[in-house]
Formats: structure tokens, sequence, C-alpha cells
């Protein structure tokens, strides 16, 4: 694959060629692509399919895989994010190309951790799952032939004298003159045979067609696998390209949705109702921040940077940001001239009134969950991804969290479906038994649990301190292909510890809104 600025070569390619390169609504991903894109087509499909894969996620913890409504919510899915997803439908090239690329795309951003690589296998494989689950009959055997698998529907003929074998083989009942039989190498069907689930003969395992997407999905995951550990060797040859090294390293961990900035938000909330929100209306994140805090006095750079952008999205004002830390650390037996020095610039600069002028936007789940992991004396991070299971549990039963939610809860983090157990988190506390969204985000978290509280009503706004309008500095435009720069994070001061992750401003080539290039951190921040 290469990538060009601006310009890209596609290749031309009349109604029976396109059948060749993508016969199928499905695939194996056996070849790279290799025509010329740009990059900005490649941020685009790369983008969209982290969004698909976070709906598989989503969908594949809150439904039963393979019912009706998992089915019919996942393919809504994939329609409107414009993959492919069924065979016979017409104007496919596109969908099919976009995911053949986006598929590649991924691989190298999703090779870098063992942890990175076992979701984004078990994604696709879920994704798979689905689309193999709706190829219709008749085009089963031809994807299998084009994916190199040597799995052979054997004709009537061939299954006659061996039905009462293969039936007594099979668990259950079945009517195997409605079934497809495949004739498998013994090999490829070591699970079945463990489970005596297969009649084998000569050497080969026959197969019914219930069975063979098991067997389907082992071959992808093991070649799947071993592509990752290849591409993960070759992956500093691909990183010293200055255009795609800051997109890869943020990518695995991008976020698309709301930024969540204080834009429209500014001033809504006032200093003495912040306890009160904590109790009802922070995640577990930020209530834990807070606590420690209001207990300590103190927060680590960590922990301030985190709590701090988030408080600033939630409406919290410069001039009531700095009224509300300097009271606490004061209250820890801090100078006040040394916070003034030390510690209020960082806070203005987070409000992109020093430094580079860039207005930060606050951290999301996944930047908080794969970035700057807390170490001894800190509170950052995600406490479902961050603590111990045992704690998390003490934890939950302090927030009176009943035993059937804090058993959801835990089974969800034992599958490392974080955010997925804090949205359960967010259901259990609201007595709801579906909260209707995706959780992404603690601002989201914080600005649902308002919406259902209090009927969509804004907060009280801030009183007791003047407002000052917060001008928003001026934008340059993105600069086509170019956007894949990494932002700088705030200059430390005498006293503030170095960030090991901080935000930046909000920038995204999907939105309408002009992109800042030194933030374009927080646009892939999820």
């Amino acid at each position: 694959m290469e990538f060009s600025g601006s310009k890209r070569r596609r290749l031309k390619l009349g109604g029976d060629q396109k059948n060749v390169s993508y016969p199928h609504s499905l695939q194996f991903y056996l070849q790279p692509p290799s025509e010329n894109i740009s990059l900005i087509e490649f941020e685009n499909m790369a983008i969209d399919r982290v969004k698909l894969l976070k709906a598989v996620e989503n969908l594949g913890v809150s439904y039963v895989k393979g019912t009706e409504q998992y089915q019919s919510k996942l393919e809504n899915e994939i329609r409107k994010l414009k993959f492919s997803y069924r065979e016979n439908l017409g104007n496919e090239y596109e969908p099919r190309r976009k995911d053949h690329i986006s598929h590649f795309i991924l691989r190298l951003a999703y090779c870098q951790s063992e942890d990175l690589r076992r979701w984004f296998i078990q994604q696709e494989m879920d994704l798979l799952r689905f689309r193999f689950s709706i190829l219709p009959r008749d085009k089963i055997q031809s994807f299998l032939q084009d994916s190199h698998l040597h799995f052979e529907d054997i004709s009537d003929e061939e299954k006659s004298p061996r039905e009462q074998d293969i039936i007594a083989s099979s668990p259950g009942g079945l009517k195997l003159d409605l079934e497809s039989v495949y004739k498998v190498p013994f090999a490829d069907a070591l699970e079945l045979f463990r489970g005596r689930k297969v009649y084998l003969e000569d050497g080969f395992a026959y197969v019914l067609s219930k069975d063979i997407v098991a067997l389907v999905l082992n071959e992808f995951r093991a070649k799947l696998s071993k592509a990752l550990a290849l591409t993960a060797r070759s992956l500093p040859t691909v990183q010293s390209d200055e255009r795609l090294q800051p997109l890869l390293n943020h990518l695995s961990h991008s976020y698309t949705g709301k930024d969540y900035s204080a834009q429209g938000t500014t001033g809504k909330i006032s200093l003495d109702q912040i306890d009160s929100l904590a109790a009802r209306s922070f995640p577990p994140c930020m209530h834990q921040l807070h606590r420690v805090l209001r207990e300590n006095h103190h927060l680590r750079h960590g922990g301030r940077m985190q709590y701090g952008l988030f408080l600033k999205g939630i409406g919290l004002t410069l001039e009531q940001a700095l009224h509300f830390w300097k009271q606490e650390f004061v209250k820890g037996k801090m100078d006040p001239e040394k916070f003034d020095k030390g510690y209020s610039y960082n806070i203005r600069h987070s409000f992109g009134k020093e430094g580079k002028r860039t207005d930060y936007t606050p951290f999301s789940c996944m930047k908080i969950i794969l970035t700057n992991p807390p170490g001894p004396g800190d509170y950052h991070g995600c406490p479902f991804r961050h603590s111990d299971p045992e704690l998390l549990k003490q934890k939950l039963q302090s927030y009176k969290i009943s035993p059937t939610g804090i058993s959801q809860i835990l089974d969800l983090v034992k599958g490392s479906h974080y955010q997925v157990a804090c949205q359960k988190y967010f259901e259990v506390i609201h007595k709801v038994d579906d909260c209707g969204f995706s959780l992404n985000h603690p601002n989201q978290f914080f600005f649902e649990s308002q919406r259902m509280l209090t009927g969509g009503k804004d907060p009280k706004r801030e009183s007791s301190l003047p407002e000052t309008p917060q001008s928003k500095p001026g934008v340059p435009k993105a600069r086509g292909a170019a956007s894949a720069l990494a932002s700088e994070p705030p200059p430390p001061k005498p006293g503030v510890p170095k960030a090991r992750g901080a935000a930046s401003a909000p920038a995204s080539l999907n939105s309408s809104v002009e992109m800042d290039l030194d933030g374009l951190e927080d646009y892939f921040s999820s």
C-alpha cells in the first residue's frame, strides 16, 4: 500500500474485474492492498473500522451472539458505516474495497501489544462469524476455495453411504438431507474430534454445515495471529515514515465521538455542587479522584490532568478551576504563593490561556485505559482496568451495588470489556436495563446521568464568581494528509511532574470543525 499527500490513483475496474477483486462480502484478507490512497482516505477508513469493531464489541456483550436482535443491530451498524455485509447487493465494490484496506490499516495499529492484538482478533472473528452466518448456502463453497480452505462440500452420492455414521457421530437429532456436509482434513477438525462431534474416515472428517463455521474461525484466528506477529516485526520500518508514525501510535485508542469541550457548558455548575454531583453522576474514575482530593487535598500530575479536564468539560470556568484547586491545595498546607507559581500555570494552560493556546479537551475512556497507567501513589486511570479485582469488588460494595450487579461487572472486567463494565455500572446505579448508548467517555457518563436524573435540565449556574467568556483561539485549517502530527504537552513548571499522557486539542477529519494540527492527539483519544 502506498500513500500520497493529496491525490490518489484509483484502480479503474470494470464490472467483471471488480468481481474478481472482491468476489465475496467477507474475506480472509490474504493479500494486502496495492493501490495508492491519500492519507486523508487512510485516516477516514481506519476510523470507520474502529467504530465498526467497537460496535461489534458492545453488541457482543449486550446481546447473545447469533440472536435475531444481535444480527439486526450489527447489520445496521455495518450498513451505516458503509462496509460490505451481504452477497448479491449492487454497488458493492467500494464497501468491499474499504473493508479490505481498513483491515490492513488496523493491523499496523493493533499489532503493537498483546492486549491490542487480542482485542483486534476477537472483534474481527465476531465480524467474520456474522458475515459467514448470512452467506448464502450456494456461495459458501466458492468462499472456502477463495480463502484457500480445503473444505469440500460433498455430493449426495458421497454422503448417502455414510449417512448413518454421520448422524450417529453428531450430537442431537438432525435431518441429513437438509444439511450440507463438508469433507475436511482431519488435522483441521481437531476441535470437533475432541468433542466427539464428527465422523472420521480415511484421514478426513465429515463436518456438518452448522459446525463448519467453527473451523473457518479457527483458521482465520491462526492466520490473523501470525500476520499480526509478522506485522509487528516490520513496524519499525513503517513507523520511520513521519506521516504514519503519529497516526499509528494514536489510532489504537482512537475516539471519534463528541469531544466534550467546555463550549456550551461553561459556567453551568457551581463549586458547591461538585460534591453532590460527584456522588450522583460522576463515573468511578472521577469519583475516585474527587474523593482522594477531598481527603488528601492533593493529586499528582496525572490525576490533576484527568480530573481537571473532566471538570472543565462539565462546565467549570477557568476562574472556578483556579479557585477550586487552590482551595484544596492550601488545605493540604501548601503555601498559596507556591500554588500560584507552580500550579496555576498548568490550569491556565489546559484552558488555552498559556503556551500554544490550545483549548484541551477531557480524556476519553480509551485514552485513560491505554495511556499513562497509574503508579504507586497515583489515583488516576480506570478502576475497571487498573484496580485489583478484589479491591474493585470492595469499591463496588462501598457504592452499594447489589451482589448480582457486582458479579455482572466483574465478569465484564474479566473479559477485558472495561468500558462495557462501566456502562453496566451506569445501568445498575440508575436502575435501567438498557441505558441506550455505548459508553466511551467519562463526560458522556456525567451528562447521560444528569439527563436521566434531571430530565435534561441544566444545573444551576455559578453566581459567586464572575464569569469570563472563553474566547476560542484561532484554529488553523488541516493541511490535507499532513494532519497526522502529534501534539506537544504543556511545558512542565517547577514542582509539577511531567505528564506521560497529556490531552490535546480536538481534531477530526470527519467533522466540519476545523482542526488544530497540534491537537491531533485528542482526535485519536478514545
